[in-house]
């Protein structure tokens, strides 16, 4: 089953995000300053987006939407209910995030190999080929776009009707394209829009290719606007090779992808005082990271080496000396993503 992950890049903060960032005690080369805890905060929020939006996705792929429950979501992204909605205002709010997404992924591409191109005819087969290939590679989210979309609400269906409009408007563009031998009526783009969307919605229910449909729906595409013989010769067509497809997904690399952690402010600011102070002890992370319950500190790093994100290179309390924790690879690329810039 396909699995839904993130990418670790800058975002903006979403619709109805409040981010609270809490700032630890400033100390000689402590990484909590004021502006470099506002920074980490985005950061951390906008990686508790990107796993929210994958889980939804996922969530979705296997229950469909009407079954998606925000239990379900939250769980998958491991996370609580008070981050979900610190996020995002509704379960609604978060699948048009996920559906903005792979609109935006799916639209950039596509355009560009349409202008790629020298007229309307070459460049709409271009980007149809585009699309099709890249619902053909994600058809979670293509599924997502196409079928779930109708059971999410009024903002989802606005955000899918003017992708529809955006689209009809691309088509139609064929009245003025050289060679063109007919005026069809106004309404043919929206026409021709929506028995593509229907075809698309069948396959990606039965599982059939989608590559292939390319040479019909160029066919049925030119033919009111270039005429029948136009239209016999791009039902001939075949797909170009495959080059290289960007997924729609929410990205790659998730480094919590396996690890069952719910990522907290505090949880990310001991990662980032044990990678800028390897071999601190855990007296040293608790005062660099403004804990001052010594159990609580215990107990987390004691979990995060249990999650191989830190490990201790010291005697430890056994042979009566002070750990010594140092960041694993796991650990280092997590503090990473989360470091202020």
């Amino acid at each position: 089953m396909w699995r839904a992950s993130i990418v670790f890049v800058p975002a903006p903060v979403g619709r109805g995000e409040q981010v609270a960032v809490a700032v630890a005690p400033q100390g000689k080369g402590s990484l909590s300053t004021r502006s470099s805890g506002a920074s980490q905060g985005r950061r951390i929020a906008a990686l508790q987006r990107g796993r929210i939006i994958a889980a939804i996705v996922d969530v979705v792929e296997r229950e469909g939407y009407a079954d998606a429950t925000l239990t379900k979501i939250i769980s998958r992204a491991r996370m609580s209910r008070t981050t979900f909605y610190q996020t995002f205002e509704s379960r609604e709010d978060c699948f048009l995030a996920a559906f903005e997404h792979a609109a935006a992924r799916a639209r950039q591409p596509t355009i560009a190999a349409y202008r790629a191109q020298p007229d309307w005819l070459a460049g709409t087969r271009a980007a149809l080929d585009v699309l099709l290939a890249l619902m053909e590679k994600d058809r979670a989210l293509a599924r997502l776009v196409v079928v779930d979309a109708l059971a999410a609400g009024p903002a989802v269906l606005r955000a899918r009707s003017e992708i529809l409009r955006e689209l009809a408007a691309a088509i139609d563009r064929g009245r003025h394209a050289p060679g063109a031998v007919c005026d069809p009526v106004p309404l043919t783009g929206q026409a021709l829009v929506a028995g593509i969307v229907g075809v698309l919605h069948a396959r990606l229910l039965d599982g059939g290719p989608l590559r292939e449909l390319l040479g019909q729906f160029m066919s049925m595409t030119v033919q009111p606007y270039l005429g029948p013989d136009a239209a016999r010769r791009e039902l001939g067509g075949s797909p170009a090779p495959a080059g290289p497809v960007f997924p729609l997904r929410y990205g790659e690399g998730d480094p919590l992808a396996d690890v069952k952690l719910r990522l907290t402010y505090r949880t990310v600011l001991v990662l980032a005082v044990v990678g800028e102070h390897p071999g601190a002890s855990n007296r040293e992370v608790a005062q660099r990271a403004g804990v001052s319950d010594a159990g609580q500190i215990s107990k987390l790093l004691g979990r995060l080496a249990a999650l191989a994100l830190i490990e201790n290179r010291g005697a430890g309390q056994a042979r009566g000396a002070a750990n010594a924790w140092h960041l694993t690879d796991r650990g280092s690329q997590l503090e990473r993503a989360t470091r202020p810039r």
